[in-house]
């Protein structure tokens, strides 16, 4: 029987029952993986079948999530202005 790696969540219901310090892990994802977790914790919201203490975690997992992607869409433009710059 697989356990869930705490390094990367596959279900973010999962996520919901170890609380919010399992956002510390977000400062190390790629882009990629936290676009992804962020689509499946959205769809995840969506579906409001989750109680409220949960959709809460969930919903703080996706603000960590969406931070994220963000942080690395502003360096990645940051390095294209400096490119364009020279």
């Amino acid at each position: 029987m697989s356990e869930s790696n705490p390094q990367q969540t596959a279900n973010p219901a999962d996520e919901a029952g170890t609380g919010v310090s399992g956002n510390e892990d977000v400062t190390e994802m790629s882009y990629e993986a936290a676009r992804a977790e962020l689509i499946e914790t959205v769809q995840a919201l969506e579906n409001a079948e989750a109680p409220l203490e949960d959709t809460l975690k969930l919903w703080d997992r996706g603000e960590a999530l969406a931070s994220r992607c963000q942080a690395i869409l502003d360096s990645a433009t940051a390095r294209l202005a400096e490119r364009q710059a020279q």
